[in-house]
């Protein structure tokens, strides 16, 4: 019994079966979707690699020193207060304040070092601070002179990491030199810190004490300070071309360059919640930690994931210009030769991954792509035996290829942008598919 003639099928059933592009179409569609699942491997195994890296980046900067934190400098003062309890007596505590700086004036210069590790490189950085400005020592008039333990003062100064500090750090008060020491007095300014002590019971009463000290510090990814003075005035300098400005604010004043950048940040009392006296319960909790993220300057496992993303763009639109062409010219190809063409597409995301570890994300693309376009043009022109057409599809792939990298260098603009692409990549496969013979075999 024929086909065409079975009576049980409604006629619908039996014309689509009949019909051998609506066959083929829905196969190619089946196989567009099952080509995708290599490309979940390969999103995978970037992140795995991502991974890698960062683990190897968190090797090196924990044996270098992490990210660094500068606070200060300040001073500690103890105080006695006299307390009374309930049967009528007073008893006396001992408790204690941080006197800050009404003027401070910082400045850093970072020195970038890249240093191998594998495949990898670790950003890390050696850095000048310098800090100069001037305590005075003025109260509130709810702390009595006579209360405050002057010779029992400490100078302080906070750091994230000790590892990171390349030499003797030793302040000059006044003409004196003070040895920084680690530990501090109290947590609660920092939790981290280097103090030594300092005799102040010979000075009198709202005189101001002038201050430098000059800081060698090694660090990776970040260098951090907190603004905790009345005025403050903070430069950082460095011929590290990728900055990232980040912590509660950003730079007043900033230049990036090719040689380097130049970033300035400027407090004073109107903007600052706190007094130059802070009680241990006063000690703001918010954080207003400001600097730098030194950044590498491209991150191709990131766009490496990003171009993944338009697998099914490039597999499906690929696949669709088989379709057409093969009706258009009666040489039907088979399903194998399309998953053929299919994993060498995917491929490329594995080509683009492995150079990217080893040379420039752009290059890597650059070679990846050319590539998978030669290897599927000469596949191309092996099955159509027409140059011509060959050469169609190599240039429609070039395109696509040419417009996913565009799209990865693009932030604010890829989603405008891919849309109108998008809209035109339709437009022009519905142009072609105008005069394809959907319906070869007529219904009876």
């Amino acid at each position: 019994m024929e086909f065409s003639k079975t009576p049980f099928l409604p006629r619908a059933i039996e014309n689509a079966a009949a019909n051998r592009p609506f066959t083929k179409g829905l196969i190619t569609a089946a196989l567009t979707l099952l080509l995708l699942i290599p490309t979940l491997f390969i999103a995978n195994l970037v992140e795995e690699r991502q991974n890698r890296q960062a683990q190897v980046v968190a090797d090196v900067s924990s044996k270098w020193a992490s990210a660094q934190r500068v606070t200060g400098p300040y001073l500690y003062i103890p105080f006695v207060q006299q307390e009374k309890m309930p049967d009528g007596t007073s008893r006396a505590s001992k408790r204690y304040l941080y006197l800050l700086p009404d003027n401070l004036s910082v400045t850093a210069d970072i020195v970038p070092e890249q240093r191998p590790r594998s495949i990898y490189k670790v950003l890390l950085y050696r850095s000048s601070v310098t800090a100069k400005g001037n305590l005075s020592l003025s109260f509130p008039a709810e702390f009595n002179s006579q209360s405050l333990l002057l010779s029992e003062a400490r100078v302080c100064i906070g750091i994230t990491d000790f590892k990171g500090i390349e030499k003797k750090i030793a302040i000059g008060i006044n003409g004196k030199t003070y040895d920084l020491l680690p530990g501090l007095p109290a947590a609660d300014m920092d939790s981290v810190g280097l103090s030594a002590a300092i005799d102040l019971s010979g000075l009198s009463a709202n005189q101001s004490l002038e201050f430098s000290l000059p800081m060698q510090l090694r660090g990776s990814r970040q260098l951090h300070f907190a603004p905790m003075a009345g005025s403050s005035r903070f430069t950082i300098r460095s011929a590290w071309p990728d900055p990232s400005f980040d912590g509660s604010t950003l730079p007043s004043e900033r230049e990036i360059k090719k040689d380097g950048f130049t970033a300035v940040w400027e407090f004073s009392r109107a903007n600052l919640p706190f007094n130059t006296v802070l009680s241990a319960g006063q000690v703001p909790r918010s954080s207003f930690d400001f600097g730098v993220s030194m950044l590498q300057p491209t991150d191709q496992y990131a766009k490496t994931a990003r171009s993944i993303k338009y697998a099914i763009l490039v597999i499906g639109l690929s696949f669709a210009l088989f379709f057409i062409i093969e009706i258009m010219q009666q040489r039907p190809m088979h399903p194998v030769q399309y998953v053929l063409i299919g994993m060498a597409l995917s491929i490329f995301y594995i080509l683009l991954l492995s150079l990217s570890e080893f040379i420039l994300f752009n290059q890597a693309y650059l070679v990846a792509a050319a590539a998978t376009l030669l290897l599927v043009t000469l596949y191309v022109k092996s099955h159509f035996r027409q140059w011509k057409t060959a050469l169609v599809f190599g240039s429609v792939l070039a395109g696509l290829y040419t417009f996913i990298f565009i799209l990865i260098q693009l932030e604010d603009t890829a989603l405008l942008l891919g849309s109108i692409g998008l809209f035109l990549i339709l437009g022009g496969i519905m142009f072609l598919s105008r005069k394809v013979n959907w319906y070869p075999v007529q219904n009876r």
